[in-house]
């Protein structure tokens, strides 16, 4: 799935693009999760976890993304650079097609001008207008309560917690809330149908 260029205005003022990455922004893409990763702990992996990958590896990972109709990547662009991403992929299993998962990472110094509103409300909008989705969910770290206020006020709800999920570097652990909300209720077979 492809969300084509649809320029914004963020609360502060600054003209924004928000679009599904092309093969050439792999470098501003890769910089961009690696930067994320690095500024908080309330994402699943640490700069070091991005290590082996390549600008190389990035744009088959961009490619993938945009000829797959199961998945819809986002990015906003300021300035000609990734300031953060998120994604929906789309469950195809016989047992998981009901399902949509979505992730989202911006950069700290892009935090609280409305970008990540700008991409859940994109994402949103694929979800209902999936006629497989019933159920949309996603992680957050417990204690991200500016992430966690964002996905209730797209109507999310805490459903279940896992506790100790992560593991910081000095050996604390992190509990990861998990969240749904329901899109449409299911079409339920009856027997013989």
């Amino acid at each position: 799935m492809i969300l084509e260029e649809k320029k914004i205005i963020l609360k502060n003022g600054t003209e924004a693009i928000l679009k599904t990455p092309e093969i050439e922004d792999a470098e501003t893409m890769l910089e961009n999760i690696r930067i994320c990763s690095g500024e908080t702990d309330f994402l699943s992996m640490y700069p070091e976890d991005w290590s082996k990958a390549t600008v190389e590896s990035e744009k088959e990972w961009i490619r993938h993304h945009r000829e797959n109709n199961n998945t819809l990547l986002i990015t906003c662009f300021i300035d000609g650079k990734a300031a953060g991403s998120s994604e929906i992929s789309f469950m195809t299993g016989i047992k998981t097609s009901h399902r949509a998962i979505l992730g989202i990472a911006i950069q700290k110094k892009y935090w609280n001008i409305g970008i990540g509103s700008a991409m859940l409300g994109e994402l949103m909008k694929a979800t209902e207008e999936n006629e497989k989705a019933e159920i949309v969910e996603l992680e957050f770290v417990e204690g991200n309560d500016r992430a966690k206020a964002l996905y209730e006020k797209f109507g999310l709800k805490v459903v279940s917690v896992s506790p100790k999920k992560f593991k910081l570097k000095d050996g604390t652990y992190q509990n990861v809330g998990y969240m749904q909300k329901e899109i449409r209720k299911p079409k339920i077979k009856k027997r013989g149908d």
